[in-house]
């Protein structure tokens, strides 16, 4: 889960991590109001959206007067920003947070992450921060310092000094540094966060060592024992789709392809997307209904799919442990019946009264395709997808 801006650096600011004075607008006249509340004779106006390299793409504006604030707040509010990282449908902006300028004498990076391959944290630091760190990391490998953290044991005083040295800081910098590299550090392990990353880190003209910007994604598998953090949830930066299903009990994400998916298991789902790309087509979402798909479920996951305006065919793949194919294959009729489904429909069934299952679909009378295996499945949906849109190309 992700977090904006704002929130993340109210979080790392409880852990001792010094950050600009700023405050929250939804509105072009709090955007004022901010800045009026704010010492100085610069501030920044940022975007609040959940994607990176905001600056880039407009959205972050640095103003020298309230007149230029309010233009930038005009400017920003309720439009949507595309970045790299946010895609093609970008995101849209309903919230600023409004900064004090800072003058900056040198830019740094700083992050922390879960590394999976090693089982252990990882510190990353960079000398040379700001927007074109991404580059940097390609181009200059060797200008990024990592440190492995032992979760058993914890950072170390002398590992928070090596990075803070990595850093290129002043020996006068050198305590506040290792007070915000274990800050960062502490945040991340206490809040079940993934990522904690700062960029840039910044060292102002008057020797202050200052988190311009901050970044925190978290581990939704642990929001249940993180109530606050769950409650930072921004639903409006998120797929309707993925909210719709959380609020169903559904694992949903939307991709970018035309064929939608209802499947039992990720790891069946992992292989029934693969089979359609094999077979020429491109999945518009993962969906796992998992172990105790009843006719309701069913019918829900339904509807979630075919919200997507996109698709132009779907396919059902059901393999029976815990659940029965026949109690699948009833909740599969009632949903075609009661959403009135039109586009093509696949469905393969196997496992756990396979037979019965594959009856009631034969019995419904209804136009379902059925298939004997994953293969089969993926080769007719692509099939039906393509039928779809020639037939939409000859105005049919």
């Amino acid at each position: 889960m992700n977090i904006h801006e704002y929130q993340a650096k109210e979080i790392l600011a409880e852990y001792g991590v010094k950050i600009a004075e700023g405050g929250l607008a939804f509105s072009t006249e709090e955007a004022v109001q901010r800045a009026r509340e704010i010492d100085g004779d610069t501030w920044v106006v940022k975007a609040q959206i959940h994607s990176g390299a905001r600056g880039k793409a407009g959205g972050i504006k640095i103003c020298k007067s309230h007149n230029e604030v309010e233009a930038a707040a005009e400017a920003l509010l309720g439009k949507k920003i595309v970045t790299h990282q946010s895609g093609p449908a970008g995101k849209v902006c309903s919230r600023l947070y409004v900064e004090a300028g800072s003058k900056i004498a040198k830019e740094m990076y700083l992050s922390f992450m879960i590394d999976r391959s090693t089982e252990r944290v990882i510190m990353i630091g960079s000398e040379q921060g700001g927007m074109d760190i991404e580059a940097l990391a390609k181009t200059s490998p060797e200008a990024i310092k990592k440190i492995y953290i032992e979760p058993s044991v914890g950072l170390q005083d002398f590992q928070a000094r090596k990075m803070a040295f990595a850093l290129g800081l002043d020996t006068t910098l050198l305590n506040h540094a290792v007070k915000t590299i274990k800050g960062c550090y502490r945040a991340l392990r206490d809040l079940d966060a993934n990522t904690v990353e700062i960029n840039p880190l910044v060292v102002t003209e008057s020797n202050e060592l200052i988190a311009l910007d901050a970044k925190m994604d978290f581990d939704e598998n642990a929001l249940f024992r993180r109530r606050r953090i769950a409650e930072l949830r921004d639903n409006t930066q998120v797929d309707t789709r993925e909210v719709a299903a959380a609020e169903a009990g559904l694992s949903y994400v939307g991709l970018d392809g035309d064929i939608g998916c209802m499947i039992n298991g990720a790891g069946l789902a992992m292989a029934t997307m693969d089979m359609i790309k094999l077979a020429g087509g491109e999945p518009a979402n993962f969906l796992d209904v998992g172990g105790g798909a009843s006719a309701e479920r069913t019918e829900k996951a339904f509807r979630l799919v075919l919200a997507d305006q996109g698709v132009k065919a779907m396919l059902v793949n059901i393999f029976a442990g815990i659940n029965r194919c026949d109690w699948i294959a009833e909740g599969v009729v009632q949903a075609v019946k009661n959403i009135d489904m039109k586009l093509p429909l696949v469905v393969r069934l196997s496992g756990t009264n396979v037979e019965e299952g594959r009856r009631i679909i034969a019995d419904s009378g209804l136009p379902i395709i059925t298939a004997d295996t994953l293969a089969d499945a993926a080769e007719k949906v692509v099939k039906a997808r393509n039928d779809v849109i020639a037939q939409t190309g000859r105005g049919v």
